[in-house]
């Protein structure tokens, strides 16, 4: 079963991929990407990192372009490094692709445009290595 973190503001697109990642283990919740890099640090300190987070873009309080730097800072300083680090997937409503180029930039591990479908999550899954 993995720990995995759902960031979204939208509640409908927190709701979809909660059923979708039901039968994978346990889903926590964030509704912004403070929330987010503050569960990260707090489940990474309790020694029960997440190994996945969904990350959605556009999102108040801190966007998820933000939220991925201030992971990715936090886990260099712990001495994490790329690929060792949580793995990164960001949600995007849209196909903008210099959302999309910051987001590799930033050092994500992959993307899902929204509606997030569940052939779409079982191939990215896939593509990160895990097994669906």
């Amino acid at each position: 079963m993995m720990k995995t973190l759902i960031v979204d503001d939208d509640f409908t697109s927190r709701l979809v991929l909660q059923r979708l990642w039901k039968e994978k283990g346990e889903a926590h919740v964030a509704v912004n990407g403070q929330e987010a890099v503050v569960a990260v640090e707090e489940a990474r300190k309790a020694g029960e990192p997440y190994e996945i987070i969904f990350l959605d873009i556009k999102m108040p309080v801190m966007d998820g372009h933000e939220a991925l730097a201030e992971i990715r800072r936090s886990e260099e300083v712990e001495g994490i490094f790329i690929p060792d680090g949580v793995k990164i997937v960001m949600l995007t409503g849209n196909e903008d692709s210099k959302s999309i180029l910051k987001s590799f930039n930033l050092a994500c591990d992959g993307y899902l445009k929204k509606p997030i479908e569940g052939i779409k999550l079982r191939e990215q899954l896939s593509k990160l290595g895990f097994t669906t």
